[in-house]
């Protein structure tokens, strides 16, 4: 789930906190939230592809990424910024990770079961046939492997992982206290978990997943000069990302090369936005998108949706089809500048989004 930072950043990660917080003045991180909105767009583009193409899947590898980048800067967000905001004694932010999580699998569970009604009206598929079957609901909410509910794909499958780490996250803050290593712990667990099971030949995506996020969780006890510091060589963050490129193009995506494409990636978008400064209108865009990721994720798909019903009823072709990937781009963005403004002007429409994704 999308964990929206409060108003600014801490610049340092401080362990021993006493009992009254008090929150740096820093101000945003304006290069983590065009992260995120960078990665909401090239989100854009995957699922375009997915309704509007029919290119081989050895081409989505090079967008493996993508999913587990939104789980890393989830678990970035949880140490750098509400472990730091709220004292080691405090037990509000276990309530509130936890509280989120379960909010995220009921969110999940509305939009699929939106999705089975509107789908059949878009005329881009059918309603479920059959109930799920408990193989159906080990593959959503265990392994991850196979996307499916009665025999029918589910969407928004990313909230899911996302939700499992916000939930086991509450459960390891209320040992943080006593064990600052406690998130190192687990992750190094379940990093022993997907290599035992590697060994089997077997995959859980959704233990990946919340590996990676644990990972983003250590990134993020890192200062921020620390992670600024990487910026500064640019070449050789290039050259590793040619060599992890080449690396996906002769083999198979496994774990190790996943968890390598989200750093280098995430440090690469990172990087190019803390280098552009400039207040311009585009990178503007990108920012304020990165502010509202989730509901971008969500709105993005559901445009798509509509989209893909009405270019495909109306058989216009692929250069039509092309012109349906720059509207997708900005129905997503004028989504979200809408509600960021109906937040502005309405107080029911502010609590209502802040129940739902804050």
């Amino acid at each position: 789930m999308e964990i929206k930072p409060p108003a600014s950043y801490p610049t340092m990660r401080r362990l021993d906190r006493p009992a009254t917080v008090s929150v740096s003045k820093a101000q945003r991180i304006p290069s983590l939230d065009f992260t995120k909105g960078t990665l909401v767009l090239l989100m854009v583009l995957y699922h375009w592809l997915n309704y509007f193409t029919n290119l081989p899947w050895k081409y989505y590898d090079y967008l493996r990424f993508l999913t587990p980048s939104f789980i890393f800067i989830t678990g970035f967000i949880i140490s750098h910024v509400y472990l730091s905001k709220y004292a080691a004694s405090d037990t509000r932010l276990s309530k509130r990770l936890f509280t989120r999580g379960l909010k995220l699998i009921a969110v999940f569970l509305v939009l699929n079961l939106a999705r089975n009604f509107i789908v059949p009206v878009l005329g881009t598929g059918a309603p479920l046939q059959k109930l799920p079957s408990p193989q159906d609901i080990f593959a959503v909410f265990v392994s991850g492997n196979f996307p499916v509910l009665g025999g029918k794909l589910i969407s928004f499958s990313i909230l899911v992982p996302i939700s499992y780490l916000l939930m086991l996250s509450g459960i390891l803050t209320l040992f943080y206290k006593h064990c600052r290593y406690v998130f190192h712990f687990a992750c190094a667990l379940l990093l022993l978990f997907v290599s035992s099971l590697g060994l089997f030949g077997a995959r859980s995506f959704n233990l990946e997943f919340i590996t990676i996020g644990l990972l983003g969780v250590l990134t993020g006890f890192l200062p921020i000069t620390t992670i600024n510091g990487f910026g500064r060589h640019p070449y050789g963050l290039l050259s590793a990302y040619l060599c992890y490129t080449i690396a996906i193009t002769r083999w198979n995506m496994s774990f190790p090369l996943l968890v390598v494409g989200v750093l280098l990636s995430v440090m690469a978008i990172y990087v190019v936005g803390a280098c552009d400064r400039k207040a311009g209108s585009t990178r503007g865009e990108v920012v304020q998108l990165g502010k509202y990721s989730l509901l971008g994720y969500i709105s993005q798909i559901a445009i798509l949706q509509i989209l893909s019903a009405g270019f495909h009823r109306l058989n216009l072709g692929f250069a039509a089809s092309a012109i349906s990937f720059f509207a997708a781009f900005a129905l997503t963005i004028v989504t979200v500048e809408a509600v960021d403004r109906a937040r502005g002007r309405t107080a029911s429409v502010d609590k209502l989004y802040k129940w739902v994704f804050a």
